[in-house]
């Protein structure tokens, strides 16, 4: 999980959703982008309570995809995922993305989208962003889920659908699918996410 300015309430509900997996045999990398030291401090002092399953590092920011690239590169896990610090998993999300992966090396999945409006199912499409496609057509960082070796292989680059970018390379190399799985809540009435941005200062065409 990178970090960066979220505020704690939503950064601890994504690390006790993850603390309350029903698969527990699990590595979890907390990657601190920078954060004001306030929030650094309030995280700490809750990691310290989880240190047999929590690994916290922080560096100068650097953007999610480098932050996750240092994960990867840290971890002694087989499988690779990701929580965005502002969402969280359903309780059985690690057993069924391990259940569903089979001879796959990597899958994707959609979410348990959470919206304030039905237009916020809709995101800037990563090719052209005067037009909206729905979230369950998007690959989505934290729906990633596969072998340490794809992840090393393809590291995430500092850019704006970084993780459809993953996944299209990841199609050339290795064994992939999307599954319908939806165990990840992703919160998309978060008015402050990249998305929501880029969504705010386009106009779209009728």
């Amino acid at each position: 999980m990178s970090v960066y300015n979220t505020s704690f309430p939503l950064i601890k509900r994504a690390i006790d959703s993850v603390l309350n997996q029903d698969f527990t045999h699990f590595e979890f990398i907390i990657l601190d982008d920078g954060s004001d030291l306030d929030l650094q401090y309030q995280l700490i002092q809750y990691v310290i309570q989880h240190e047999d399953k929590i690994t916290y590092l922080r560096h100068k920011n650097r953007s999610q995809s480098s932050s996750i690239n240092r994960g990867v590169q840290i971890s002694n896990s087989a499988y690779i995922t990701i929580i965005d610090a502002d969402d969280e998993y359903k309780p059985n999300h690690l057993s069924s993305c391990l259940a569903e992966i089979g001879t796959h090396d990597l899958i994707a999945t959609t979410t348990h989208t959470v919206v304030n409006d039905p237009s916020d199912y809709f995101v800037p499409d990563r090719f052209d962003h005067d037009k909206l496609i729905h979230v369950d057509e998007c690959i989505l960082f934290a729906t990633l889920f596969g072998k340490k070796e794809v992840f090393q292989q393809i590291p995430f680059q500092k850019m704006y659908a970084a993780d459809a970018d993953f996944y299209d390379k990841a199609q050339q190399l290795f064994n992939v699918k999307k599954v319908n799985l939806r165990t990840y809540i992703y919160y998309r009435n978060n008015i402050g996410s990249i998305t929501a941005t880029i969504k705010k200062n386009t106009k779209f065409g009728n």
